[in-house]
């Protein structure tokens, strides 16, 4: 998905917030449960920006006008390299519908893991507050 990059490789967090679907499953390369909603997938997005170095797209498979894409690429998690892929399938309106991440080798998913770990409080502070501003526009529109 061509926004989708595009909006990673800009660093622009509001734009790549913008294309995932309200109810998006995000699927973490470190977490067995998945996470479900907009506001929760896009705080995890964020902290990945802040975590992940030396961040590329290196790949892209599928076709243009389908619903499942495949973005290879490189980063670094301190001192580990890792290789990874997103997985993005997106809904009927063009949305980002499922976003499964995975990672390897072992180590950089660890050291993935423990970064993210550092990460979650603000990560759920973040979700709560984008959600509270969604409900409040939400009652305010009716």
């Amino acid at each position: 998905m061509r926004a989708f990059r595009a909006a990673v490789e800009a660093h622009d967090t509001d734009a790549v917030e913008a294309l995932l679907a309200d109810d998006v499953v995000f699927s973490s390369p470190v977490v067995f449960k998945p996470y479900r909603g907009k506001a929760i997938t896009a705080a995890i997005l964020r902290a990945v920006e802040r975590v992940f170095e030396d961040f590329r797209y290196e790949r892209a498979i599928g076709e243009a006008d389908g619903r499942d894409h495949a973005l290879l690429f490189a980063a670094r998690v301190g001192d580990r390299e890792i290789s990874g892929c997103d997985f993005l399938r997106l809904d009927a309106s063009g949305r980002i519908a499922e976003l499964t991440v995975m990672v390897r080798p072992l180590s950089g998913a660890q050291a993935l893991q423990t970064a993210m770990a550092a990460q979650f409080e603000r990560i759920a502070e973040e979700a709560q507050e984008a959600q509270e501003t969604r409900e409040a526009r939400a009652t305010s529109a009716d």
